[in-house]
């Protein structure tokens, strides 16, 4: 089976990781074209012996990328063309229907309960969505909180399937060795009680109220792995509450990296004592479960990818309102237990890459048909 994937950027995000993850495990011949962005995650894929082409799409109204992407996409004689984010959604669906592709698949890793990617939802992107998806075969949801997203939009249910995102749960396991290593490099104590979070620093995460909770705890630190445009305002809150040198910002982490090092997304979740989500609306919540693959406490405001499975799936995560003092207050209850490692819950065996993977393959199967597989096997 020959697939083309379409993605809009290959920078460093939450779908251009897992899609990296995802052909890791396919047992498929895949293509990528990145519309826009070839950056490390391209050179990850590249690495991983996949071929990525660059279209170099100017913005979101170059219509002249069309005839391009159509014209690649003729030429690679591929079975099945899957689609990745909004604007590669749209853009490789038509480009797939112009050059004679008939099986179509797109993933909707994005969709919020009042944002897609970050952008609040309008009516206008609504209906352009609506209009992209019927040119598919089939969609894919990232969990099922997106699937009833999608149903409510207005996507016919038979044409969604559930394929969660995964993770390679194995290299997030808790090394001793690692955590020294990381604080180390970090200037961390190995005392000092670590706060982390991990996401592209962007107002919709909230990382605001975490800056301010942990500025509650005499001594705390903040570890917060991401970039984007809440960086300066972050540091200036830090500095305004005297606490600059106990918030630390290493940027964004390519996961997985070339080669394991100090400074990997293992070995700081390693480096942390508890992780904390702050964000109110998400599609998946990826980066709780890789937390507590690493056996950290897990503090959060809404994780799909938990609130899809019975509590006792992950036990060591905590549901919160996000508030600054409720924060301050469960981050001082976490501390006075002091440094621990919770067992690997089911939630993450659950959460797998290597089954997220065997589940997509059966959509394909099914599309290629024309015979999708059934809701409950794609969900489970």
């Amino acid at each position: 089976m020959k697939v083309l994937h379409v993605i809009t950027g290959l920078g460093i995000g939450g779908a251009e990781q897992q899609l990296r993850l995802m052909l890791r495990q396919l047992p498929t011949h895949n293509e990528v074209v990145t519309l826009t962005d070839p950056g490390p995650v391209a050179e990850g894929i590249v690495a991983d012996g996949v071929r990525v082409a660059h279209l170099d799409m100017a913005g979101n109204r170059d219509l002249a990328a069309l005839p391009r992407l159509t014209r690649l996409v003729k030429r690679g004689g591929y079975d099945l063309v899957h689609t990745h984010l909004y604007r590669a959604c749209l853009y490789g669906r038509i480009a797939a229907r112009m050059a004679g592709v008939r099986t179509i698949l797109a993933t909707e890793h994005s969709l919020g309960a009042v944002q897609i990617e970050g952008r609040p939802l309008t009516p206008g992107a609504r209906a352009l969505y609506l209009t992209g998806e019927r040119l598919g075969t089939a969609t894919v949801a990232v969990s099922t909180t997106v699937a009833r997203r999608l149903e409510r939009w207005g996507v016919r249910r038979d044409r969604i399937h559930v394929v969660p995102n995964g993770i390679e749960s194995g290299r997030f396991a808790f090394d001793e060795k690692a955590r020294r290593a990381a604080r180390e490099g970090l200037g961390l104590a190995e005392d000092a009680f670590v706060v982390g979070g991990v996401g592209r620093l962007a107002p919709g995460k909230r990382y605001d109220r975490l800056v301010r909770a942990v500025g509650e705890l005499s001594g705390a630190r903040l570890l917060l792995v991401g970039e984007g445009p809440e960086r300066a305002r972050l540091l200036r809150l830090a500095q305004e509450r005297r606490m600059a040198d106990r918030v630390l910002l290493p940027g964004a982490c390519e996961d997985p990296p070339p080669v394991p090092h100090p400074g990997d997304l293992p070995s700081l979740l390693a480096a942390m004592d508890v992780f904390v989500s702050t964000s109110h609306d998400e599609a998946f919540g990826l980066a709780v479960v890789e937390a507590l693959a690493a056996g950290l406490p897990v503090l959060h405001v809404t994780c799909p990818a938990l609130q899809d499975l019975p509590p006792e799936a992950a036990p060591g995560a905590r549901r919160v309102s996000g508030s600054v003092p409720g924060l301050a207050e469960e981050l001082r209850r976490l501390r006075a237990l002091g440094p621990h490692r919770r067992p690997v819950p089911p939630a993450v065996h659950h959460y797998d890459i290597a089954r997220s993977a065997e589940q997509l393959m059966a959509v394909y199967e099914g599309a290629l048909r024309r015979q999708p597989p059934t809701r409950e096997a794609s969900s489970s």
